[in-house]
C-alpha cells in the first residue's frame, strides 16, 4: 500500500505543515515469521559498514552526530535553561565552597589525595612483560679472575705528617653542615611544636564547644525527660480520678441495689429463721431438749427390759412344753 504524500506548505504564521493520506494498518501473524509479507513494503536497509551512529575502533575517538538544522525550539530552550542554570551552580560553588586556607610563611600547598583508597596517578600507559622459559642448561664453571704478571720495579714515596691533611681547614665545611643541619632541624621543630600548639589550641577550643554542647542537649534531654515524667503523671492521676469516680458510681449502684432488693429480704429472712427454729419459746426449748429425751430414753429403757422378760418367759414357756411334750410321747 502506498500514501500519497502531500508538499508541506508554510502557512502565515511561518509553521510548516505536513499531511498524508490515512491507511490501514496491516495485520500481523501471530508468530513471527522471517519471509516477508507480499503485501508489505520492501524497506530500504544501508548498510551499517557506513553507518555514522555505529561506532568502530577506538573509542576514545568516537564521531559526534552532527546536530540536524531542524532542531525543536522546546528542546533548545531547555537545554539553554539546564545550560545556564549549570553555570550559576558552578559559579556558587566557586565562590562560596569550601577552600583551602593560606600557607603560612615559607611554606605553600601541595596536591594530596582524599579518596579512600590512594591511586598512583601517572600518564604511564600501563603493559605486562611476557617471559619464556627456555630449556635447562649445564652449569658453566666460574672464569678465574684474569691476574696480569707483575712487571717493573716498586717505588715508594716518603709523605710527613700534615703534607696531605689539614684539620682546622678540611673541618670547616663538615661544621658548617652540621650546624647547618642542625639549625635546620631544630627550626623545623620548633615550627612543628608552634604547629602542635596551635593544633592543641584548635582541639581545646573544639572540646570547649562539644562540652557546651553536650551540657546543653544533656539539659533539654532532662527538661524533656521532665515533662514526660509530669505527663506520665497527670495522665495516671487523671486515670486513678476517672477510675476513682467509676469505683464510687458502681458503689453506689450496687448500694442502691442492694437496699432495693433487702427491703423485701428482710421480713422474709424473719420467716425463714422463725421456721427453721432460730426463733423459739424458751419453755418450749427446754421441755424438747431436756425433758423430753429423758423421758424417751427412759421409756426406751422400760420398753426394752419388758421385751427381755418377755423373751425370757417365752422361752421358758417353750421349755417347759417340749418337756411335757416328751414326757407324753414316753408315757404312751
Amino acid at each position: 500500500m502506498t500514501s500519497t504524500l502531500q508538499p508541506q506548505n508554510e502557512s502565515q504564521s511561518g509553521v510548516y505543515t505536513f499531511s498524508s493520506r490515512p491507511r490501514p494498518v496491516p495485520s500481523r501473524p501471530k508468530y513471527r515469521n522471517t519471509a516477508p509479507l507480499l503485501n508489505e513494503e520492501q524497506g530500504s536497509y544501508g548498510n551499517i559498514m557506513y553507518d555514522r551512529r555505529i561506532v568502530r575502533g577506538n573509542t576514545y575517538a568516537q564521531h559526534v552526530l552532527p546536530i540536524t538544522s531542524q532542531t525543536d525550539p522546546v528542546d533548545f530552550l531547555r537545554q539553554q535553561e539546564a545550560r545556564r542554570k549549570a553555570m550559576s551552580r558552578k559559579r556558587v560553588k566557586e565562590q562560596f565552597g569550601l577552600k583551602t586556607p593560606e600557607p603560612l610563611e615559607g611554606r605553600k600547598n601541595i596536591d594530596v589525595q582524599t579518596e579512600t583508597y590512594l591511586e598512583e596517578l601517572s600518564d604511564h600507559i600501563e603493559d605486562a612483560s611476557v617471559e619464556c622459559q627456555t630449556d635447562m642448561f649445564l652449569d658453566k664453571p666460574a672464569t678465574p679472575l684474569f691476574i696480569p704478571a707483575k712487571t717493573g720495579r716498586d717505588v715508594a714515596t716518603q709523605i710527613e705528617d700534615g703534607e696531605l691533611f689539614d684539620f682546622d681547614m678540611e673541618v670547616q665545611p663538615v661544621l658548617q653542615v652540621l650546624v647547618g643541619k642542625t639549625i635546620e632541624q631544630a627550626l623545623l621543630e620548633v615550627e612543628e611544636e608552634e604547629e602542635l600548639a596551635s593544633l592543641r589550641a584548635q582541639q581545646q577550643v573544639f572540646k570547649e564547644i562539644r562540652d557546651a554542647e553536650l551540657v546543653e542537649v544533656q539539659r533539654m534531654e532532662e527538661r524533656e525527660r521532665r515533662l514526660c515524667l509530669e505527663k506520665e503523671n497527670r495522665i495516671k492521676q487523671q486515670m486513678a480520678v476517672l477510675e476513682k469516680e467509676k469505683e464510687t458510681a458502681e458503689k453506689i449502684a450496687a448500694r442502691a441495689f442492694a437496699q432495693q432488693y433487702l427491703s423485701d429480704l428482710l421480713p422474709t429472712v424473719y420467716s425463714n429463721l422463725r421456721d427453721s427454729g432460730y426463733f423459739y419459746d424458751p419453755v418450749k426449748r427446754d421441755l424438747e431438749t431436756g425433758f423430753l429425751p429423758l423421758l424417751m430414753e427412759e421409756v426406751s429403757s422400760t420398753l426394752e427390759q419388758r421385751y427381755v422378760a418377755r423373751t425370757v418367759l417365752d422361752m421358758l414357756i417353750q421349755d417347759v412344753t417340749n418337756q411335757r411334750f416328751e414326757a407324753f410321747q414316753l408315757q404312751e
